[in-house]
């Protein structure tokens, strides 16, 4: 039997046993940029920490907070010595001075820029209201980047089918019409029903593999 029929397959990841790594208020303070991540945004009250949640089965991991746009920092949480989840801060500004708004937005976007093991960045969006300002921000920076964006809408529990279907549709095709649709991908999500969450960890396991060649070796 040749070695090649002996080469290993890479560990299947396993999100229940994600911990806390730390967090972080500018690039400067990141862990080191090494291995692969996979960030996730959204708008306030878009479902990021429970979808974060339901895909950990960690009802404390994300935090969720009632006051929109309280969480200003990058939070990194490591399923690996080289594959980390990031939890990017959301977006309310029912209570933000302009001034923070902004400050916060260069952060994002350097982050989004000039991280280089970043992957791929999860987009949360509710169903009921897609595409508002700062999703089309996201994406923008997200295609100058040349990033990939897989977007979740969520709370597709409070739709019936047809009319989530009709929305996930209506959101391609205006992707397609701005040209924001390079390097997207779209599903229908629900963190109550768990719908969508195995497509979701498909999709994070396609971005988060480390190659062969760069991976650590016991020399």
């Amino acid at each position: 039997m040749s070695n090649s029929e002996f080469k290993a397959q890479p560990p299947k990841l396993n999100y229940r046993s994600i911990q806390f790594l730390t967090s972080a208020p500018t690039l400067t303070e990141c862990p080191e940029d090494f291995g692969a991540e996979v960030a996730f945004a959204g708008r306030s009250n878009a479902g990021k920490s429970s979808a974060i949640n339901a895909l950990t089965e960690n009802n404390k991991l994300a935090r969720t907070s009632k006051t929109p746009g309280r969480t200003q920092l990058i939070n990194f949480f490591r399923l690996s010595d080289q594959q980390r989840l990031v939890d990017l801060p959301g977006y309310g500004f029912a209570k933000v001075a302009r001034s923070m708004k902004d400050e916060w937005q260069r952060h994002l976007a350097t982050y989004l820029e000039k991280r280089e093991c970043l992957r791929g960045l999860v987009l949360l969006m509710d169903i009921r209201q897609p595409l508002k300002e700062f999703d089309l921000h996201m994406l923008t920076w997200a295609v100058e980047a040349e990033l990939q964006v897989h977007i979740l809408l969520t709370k597709a529990d409070k739709l019936k089918n047809g009319p989530a279907n009709n929305t996930r549709f209506a959101v391609e095709k205006t992707l397609k019409e701005q040209g924001l649709n390079h390097g997207v991908t779209l599903q229908i999500f629900s963190s109550t029903k768990k719908t969508g969450l195995d497509k979701l960890e498909r999709k994070l396991n396609e971005w988060l593999e480390i190659p062969e060649e760069a991976a650590p070796t016991d020399d």
